[in-house]
């Protein structure tokens, strides 16, 4: 690698807790130079804008979140299990970048703001749904899930119950929100395994 798309990638990772912990308006250039270690031309010398240096930083933030979340999943044998798992690793394990979710963090500072920002963190929703969707799907498909299962629904109800959790937590400084989050999810993927055939008598 380059010495240039190295400083660039440093860049990235340091600047990330600062937008993720203030916000694209609230990240100030004094913040960023602080963080990184370099005058403004420096910084800009990578990155054509704040926007662009925002946008890195946010998949950089978000890349890191989701490898937590998804820590040890291929061990896991089955669909339920897998969700009961990527539910526990988010209850379990803090964010790895200071400032907590991402994805929360850029839908609520970009919700009116910055066009850019805010498409990206709809993208990255959209794909935190279909990898939930498709281990729902797979778990239909082999039988483990009721075939009435919905994935989109599914995938909805875990990201909401987690993400609405997280907010709560931060404003009572507790962990009370995310355990019970856990237990109301732990329940409804309960209705969703599917009972066990039973074989006809001969």
């Amino acid at each position: 690698m380059k010495k240039g798309q190295q400083t660039r990638e440093r860049i990235i990772a340091q600047a990330a807790p600062v937008f993720n912990a203030y916000g694209y308006e609230g990240a100030t250039m004094s913040q960023l130079m602080e963080a990184t270690g370099l005058e403004k031309g420096g910084i800009y010398r990578h990155f054509s804008s704040k926007e662009e240096l925002a946008k890195e930083s946010f998949k950089f933030a978000w890349n890191t979140v989701l490898e937590v979340r998804l820590r040890g999943l291929d061990e896991v044998p089955t669909a339920l299990g897998k969700l009961r798992h990527i539910i526990d690793n988010f209850v379990e394990i803090r964010s790895p970048v200071s400032g907590g979710c991402p994805l929360l963090n850029t839908a609520m500072d970009c919700d009116d703001g910055n066009p850019a920002l805010r498409e990206l963190a709809k993208k990255t929703l959209q794909n935190w749904q279909q990898r939930l969707m498709k281990i729902v799907d797979d778990g239909i498909h082999t039988g483990e899930i009721v075939g009435t299962a919905s994935p989109k629904i599914t995938a909805n109800i875990i990201i909401s119950t987690l993400e609405g959790a997280v907010m709560i937590t931060r404003l009572e400084h507790t962990l009370d929100a995310l355990h019970d989050a856990r237990t109301a999810l732990s329940a409804h993927l309960e209705t969703l395994a599917a009972k066990p055939r039973r074989h006809a008598r001969t």
